[in-house]
């Protein structure tokens, strides 16, 4: 039975993944800072969390994530910037998936494929960015790229079958995007749910370090 590790799990698309993993027969764990405590930004929750876990994980998920951050919306323009914002949007966004893939190591799976996956978002890619606003939400996001993509490097040398990637999930109906959804498509968390799955049930080791969407597409740096 294939073990799946949901951080974020309280969350609209972690809540989902927790779901469709269970309806698939894998044994989950869901950890998240309303239903566990567990606090992605603080190392040491991170490391007590991970220190109650016991055997390692086919895969796992970093679903944790905001848009808002203490009542900071996303800037319009660099005129908008705010130190105490955009420090917010790192500690979150990009310093608490490095904390948990800091213990990858350990969590994976080491004599199997197993798949590492961190949720990010099309907006952190700097090639595909034509519009600018949102400097510091997409300044975290494309740290948490740059994040995955060092890891997976460092990962391979271990974990030779392991595949570790930042996603896209695309536009979700979640409380987290209800006032930005505006004209744009979006789909309910069960369906993006299972759009991630497929996603990863579909990428190969050698596509360790990339950045791809819900559709499996890869997404530009």
């Amino acid at each position: 039975m294939d073990k799946t590790l949901i951080i974020g799990a309280s969350g609209g698309i972690g809540a989902a993944l927790v779901a469709a993993c269970c309806a698939r027969g894998e044994d989950v764990v869901g950890l998240s800072r309303s239903g566990d405590g567990f606090d992605v930004t603080d190392p040491a929750s991170v490391a007590l969390h991970f220190g109650r876990i016991a055997g390692q994980f086919n895969r796992i998920v970093v679903a944790t994530g905001a848009l808002e951050i203490a009542g900071a919306v996303p800037e319009k323009s660099i005129k908008a910037i705010s130190k105490e914002a955009m420090m917010d949007q790192f500690a979150l966004n990009a310093v608490g998936p490095a904390l948990v893939l800091s213990h990858a190591h350990d969590l994976l799976a080491r004599d199997e494929r197993a798949v590492f996956a961190v949720l990010s978002a099309r907006v952190g890619s700097i090639g595909d960015n034509r519009i600018g606003g949102w400097i510091s939400y997409r300044s975290a996001k494309a740290a948490v790229n740059q994040v995955v993509h060092t890891s997976a490097i460092e990962l391979a040398r271990t974990h030779k079958q392991a595949v570790c990637v930042a996603l896209h999930p695309g536009t979700v109906e979640t409380p987290f995007t209800q006032k930005y959804l505006g004209q744009h498509p979006a789909v309910p968390p069960k369906e993006a749910a299972e759009n991630l799955l497929a996603v990863m049930d579909g990428l190969l080791p050698a596509q360790t370090g990339g950045f791809y969407d819900w559709a499996g597409k890869e997404v530009p740096w």
